[in-house]
C-alpha cells in the first residue's frame, strides 16, 4: 500500500526499490533480498533487476517483494499503472489474472501439478522458442525458510515429473503476458497454501484487475464550480 500510494509520473524505478527496502526494515524484516522494481518498455522481455529509469505517464510497471520476516521468507509481484491505463494493457493483466485463476482453481491436496500448469500456455504462446526459456514467467515454487523450495511447478517439467499436492503446501504461483506490441507486460504472483478442501491466499494487496496509481491529472471541466442552486421561490402574498 505505501508503494501504491507513493508511485506517480516523475518517480524512478531505484526509488520505488528504496522505499520498499526502508519501509520493510523499519518493520522488522530480518533481510531483504530483493526488490525488483520494472517498467514500461522493460517489462517485456522480462528483466530481474530494477534500473534508474523515469516511470512515465500511462506506464506499466510491476514489483516482486523477496524478504525474510520472522525467518519466512515472501515472494510476490504486483502489476501496477501509473496515471492511466490503456485497453491493450488492461487486456493483457486479464489473461494473466485467468491463467492464475484456472491454475488456483486445481489446487487441493491429491491434485497433480501437471493440473496445474496445463492452465499455463506454451513458451510459443508469448515470444519464446522453448519451455526452457520461458521457465520461471508461468511458475510454481515453495516458500518457506527459503526461497524456491519445492514443491516447484512449471511446463518444462511437470507434465513428465508431476508430483502430488499434499495439504499443508505453502507456494507462490506466478503469470505473465505481454501487450501485442511488446511495449508492456503483466505479472502477478499469489502466496496460498493447500487446505483440506482447496487452498487460502495468503497474499492481501489486491491483484483481481489493473490497478491505476498516481492519478493526479484534472481536466477544465473537473475544476468547473458547481453549479449555484436555485433561489428559492418567494411566498405569494395576498392583500
Amino acid at each position: 500500500d505505501e508503494l501504491y500510494r507513493f508511485l506517480r509520473p516523475g518517480v524512478k524505478e531505484n526509488d520505488a526499490v528504496a522505499l520498499v527496502n526502508k519501509f520493510l526494515y523499519e518493520n522488522g524484516s530480518e533481510e531483504v533480498e530483493a526488490v525488483n522494481a520494472i517498467s514500461g518498455e522493460r517489462c517485456s522481455p522480462h528483466p530481474h533487476v530494477f534500473s534508474n529509469r523515469f516511470i512515465r505517464p500511462g506506464d506499466t510497471a510491476y514489483f516482486d517483494i523477496i524478504h525474510s520476516y520472522m525467518g519466512y521468507r515472501t515472494c510476490y509481484y504486483r502489476t501496477l499503472n501509473v496515471g492511466s491505463a490503456t485497453m491493450a494493457q488492461r487486456d493483457a493483466y486479464k489473461q494473466a489474472r485467468e491463467f492464475m485463476d484456472l491454475a488456483m482453481a486445481e489446487v487441493r491436496p491429491g491434485a497433480s501439478s501437471a493440473d496445474i500448469v496445463k492452465h499455463f500456455p506454451a513458451a510459443k504462446d508469448f515470444g519464446f522458442e522453448t519451455e526452457e526459456q520461458a521457465f520461471g514467467l508461468q511458475y510454481c515454487h515453495g516458500i518457506g525458510l527459503g526461497l524456491w523450495e519445492r514443491p516447484l511447478m512449471s511446463r518444462y517439467h511437470s507434465f513428465d515429473h508431476p508430483i502430488e499436492l499434499q495439504e499443508g503446501m505453502v507456494f507462490a504461483m506466478e503469470t505473465y503476458w505481454p501487450t501485442p506490441d511488446g511495449s508492456a507486460a503483466a505479472r502477478i504472483e499469489e502466496e496460498l497454501v493447500v487446505t483440506k478442501d482447496g487452498c487460502q491466499l495468503l497474499t492481501r494487496f489486491p491483484a483481481d484487475q489493473l490497478y491505476v496509481a498516481g492519478t493526479r491529472y484534472y481536466t477544465g471541466v473537473d475544476l468547473q464550480p458547481a453549479a449555484a442552486a436555485p433561489a428559492p421561490a418567494l411566498a405569494e402574498v395576498t392583500v
